[in-house]
């Protein structure tokens, strides 16, 4: 019985093989990429290694030139087994054989023995000795750099995992004495505890302005983590498109005056009856304000659009006057922590992720977010030229909304 190292990324391929061969009594032991072929062959010592040349890490031929490198393998046949590659090539490098895919069934055990009854095929020319010793070395070095790679990369995924532990822990930590902080700030407000006098009143405000503020940052910080992690939870439950976006209206009408905006509104009509996470659409919705009034110029306007779709879905535009997203970042601002101005001493704030939450809110709810800039929308003779972003939801959400999983 013979021990043969099958080095093959496809794991159909690696199953036939493995069949064919231990039908023949032999024992295969299988690598699913170049580096750990190696490090397979190195070690178990084969009686025949069969390489495939389109393999991930290293390729079939940097393995054949490293393994003919090893001493203790110089005698051991190779063979190419690949449905793309060159023969000549093969047998230059040091493979002893080269096979063709598809296999035949039939023949390919009896094949297989034949190079391990000392069968070889002749290389091409013996002029090349040099040329194949020296591409060993290189080759070798290759094989150091791709390890060190393969491990400076599982420690980024570690350190990756680490943060998102991180992001979730210090959400949940914040969250809870933040519970009380608003409720007694609204009391105040509210003169539940006893009236206030007018300085009073202003401070409190502020304060609950501050609090808003840092809650919905916790709250981003909650979502990140699902959006890391595909574990976003999502309700089913009716709701009306139209209302939830006149609410959300409302909600920011101050800090539009606040920031000399006007905002110029499509009328729509209702109803528009839908089902899925409306405090989720909310926030998405709000998400898609505040990146508005952030890149507003002082007396500019902000345009706001609401629209049924023919296919079954709803659809909110939001767009704005000012300079617009970069062609070559208007993909990369739907990513966690992008932004265009990402400097310490960048105009606009905010932390990068919310439109990564609402495009993944908008995908959760059997829609997506996508941004046209510059924009070329009109609302009531105003030309809004600068960014245009379109958030559409299904009317009924899919049915897997309220799993943890991706949708």
């Amino acid at each position: 019985m013979a021990r043969i190292v099958h080095i093959e990324d496809d794991p159909a391929n690696r199953l036939l093989v493995r069949k064919l061969l231990s039908r023949a009594g032999h024992e295969v032991l299988d690598a699913a990429d170049g580096i750990e072929g190696v490090r397979l062959a190195c070690s178990q010592q084969p009686d025949l290694v069969l390489v495939d040349l389109n393999i991930p890490g290293l390729d079939g031929f940097e393995v054949t030139l490293r393994l003919r490198g090893e001493a203790a393998l110089r005698g051991v046949p190779i063979v190419a087994i690949t449905a793309e590659g060159d023969r000549d090539t093969s047998l230059a490098v040091g493979c002893d054989g080269f096979l063709q895919k598809p296999i035949d069934a039939r023949t390919f055990a009896e094949t297989i023995g034949r190079y391990l009854g000392g069968a070889r095929e002749a290389p091409p020319s013996q002029r090349g000795t040099h040329l194949r010793e020296q591409s060993q070395r290189i080759v070798a070095h290759l094989e150091e750099k791709v390890a060190e790679l393969s491990k400076a990369n599982e420690r980024l995924r570690e350190l990756d995992a680490a943060r998102s532990a991180f992001y979730r822990n210090v959400s949940h930590e914040l969250a809870t004495p933040m519970t009380p902080i608003v409720g007694y700030v609204r009391l105040l407000l509210d003169e539940e505890l006893g009236g206030l006098a007018q300085p009073q009143k202003r401070a409190l405000g502020a304060m609950a302005e501050c609090v808003t503020r840092l809650r919905r940052i916790i709250d981003d910080l909650l979502d990140v983590t699902g959006l890391e992690t595909g574990r976003m939870r999502f309700a089913s439950r009716n709701y009306d498109f139209l209302e939830t976006t006149r609410r959300v209206l409302e909600s920011y009408h101050t800090s539009i005056v606040e920031a000399d905006l006007r905002s110029v509104v499509m009328p729509a009509e209702g109803p528009m009856p839908a089902v899925g996470d409306e405090e989720r659409l909310q926030r998405a919705m709000g998400q898609l304000l505040d990146n508005a009034i952030k890149f507003s110029p002082a007396g500019g306007a902000i345009g706001i659009r609401v629209e049924q779709l023919a296919s079954g879905h709803y659809e909110l535009c939001v767009a704005d006057i000012g300079p617009g997203v970069p062609v070559g970042a208007q993909d990369r601002i739907f990513d966690a922590f992008y932004q265009v101005d990402g400097s310490a001493t960048r105009e606009h704030g905010g932390t990068g992720v919310g439109l990564a939450i609402a495009r993944r809110t908008a995908r959760g709810l059997g829609g997506d977010l996508r941004v046209e800039s510059p924009s070329t929308l009109r609302l009531k003779d105003v030309d809004f030229t600068g960014a245009a972003f379109f958030l559409t939801v299904a009317m009924r959400a899919p049915d897997e909304l309220g799993s943890t999983g991706r949708p």
